[in-house]
């Protein structure tokens, strides 16, 4: 179970042992856990650098084992700080890639083209999944129209047949929107991965690395679309998707309440997209969701956190640690 917080089966086998048998010695471990000595040796090694060891007071040249309370809440907090600080980077990458799609959209290269209606855009779309040869990439941020999933099925169901990778990111709000949430699971039916999140980039579809399709306006993709396959861009843009998937959770999995206050993922961001500044609307448009369940998570929380009013539960929130 502690191996998703980096230990190995080895290293935990010998933790829980010295939790369980605090005057065991090097020897007694090693017997235990049928180890050697030398391995239990390394394992201890591996256990005081996550500081879940340390030196016995009592016992001269060996090491006791610290409480899991402490010791793994330390570790917990640590890969919280790591999430927050990738999180960091996939914002400023949001805002880089931003940047340069608009810097590139006022003007059609041999790099980069404009696409103007949904029919313009559904026709590179296809063309895209024709000439697919490896992957496809996208993140579908927000509601789709059931009549824009039905065409982009037979492309997908295509694709997919000829054993393209196909990675799809959608936000958690769509697991409750049907027509999303059917989708998506045919997606993986058919051989692909999805994964969600409370918020994701902007919409884009990468194929094979070497082109991709970002709206002209994030607020309205039906407007239009510019189609680039400028290397700047596409690094960047692969890199934004990436570090958005590797914080997203398969589709199917269970999303797990934080173990220290309670939160959802989404309610978690939405006390951060709140604290920004911004109202129910704009944080409603970022989740997916309508300033309805906005006002229904706040009024959740609240009750949890006892506040009477939206700016004593961001203190009390700030206080106890849950932002």
């Amino acid at each position: 179970m502690l191996e998703v917080l980096g230990l190995t089966t080895a290293a935990t086998a010998v933790y829980r042992a010295m939790l369980d048998h605090p005057g065991y010695s090097v020897d007694e471990i090693a017997a235990r856990c049928a180890l050697t000595v030398t391995q239990v040796h390394d394992h201890l090694d591996e256990l005081s650098r996550l500081t879940l060891v340390r030196v016995s007071a009592e016992r001269p040249g060996q090491m006791r084992a610290v409480s899991p309370e402490i010791g793994l809440a330390d570790i917990l907090a640590n890969q919280e700080a790591e999430l927050a600080a990738r999180q960091a980077r996939l914002a400023a990458s949001r805002a880089a890639v931003t940047r340069m799609v608009a810097e590139r959209a006022e003007h059609r290269t041999t790099h980069g083209e404009r696409l103007l209606g949904m029919d313009a855009i559904h026709s590179r779309l296809e063309r895209m999944g024709h000439s697919a040869t490896t992957e496809v990439l996208s993140s579908q941020p927000g509601n789709q129209r059931a009549e824009d999933l039905a065409v982009g099925r037979l492309a997908d169901a295509e694709a997919l047949g000829r054993g393209i990778t196909m990675r799809t990111l959608y936000q958690d709000a769509t697991r409750n929107q049907p027509h999303v949430a059917n989708y998506a699971h045919w997606l993986l039916s058919q051989g692909g991965e999805v994964r969600t999140a409370p918020t994701i980039p902007q919409r884009l579809v990468v194929v094979d690395r070497a082109q991709a399709l970002v709206p002209i306006d994030p607020g309205d993709n039906r407007l239009g679309a510019l189609y680039v396959t400028e290397p700047g861009i596409l690094a960047a843009l692969l890199d934004f998707f990436e570090q958005a998937w590797s914080t997203a959770v398969p589709l199917g999995a269970a999303h797990t309440d934080d173990p220290q206050c309670g939160l959802t993922p989404t309610e978690r961001e939405l006390l951060r997209l709140l604290g920004t500044g911004l109202t129910d609307d704009t944080a409603g448009q970022r989740l997916g969701i309508s300033s309805r369940t906005v006002g229904r998570h706040m009024s959740s929380i609240m009750e949890r956190l006892g506040a009477s009013s939206r700016f004593e539960a961001g203190i009390r929130a700030a206080h106890n640690g849950w932002l």
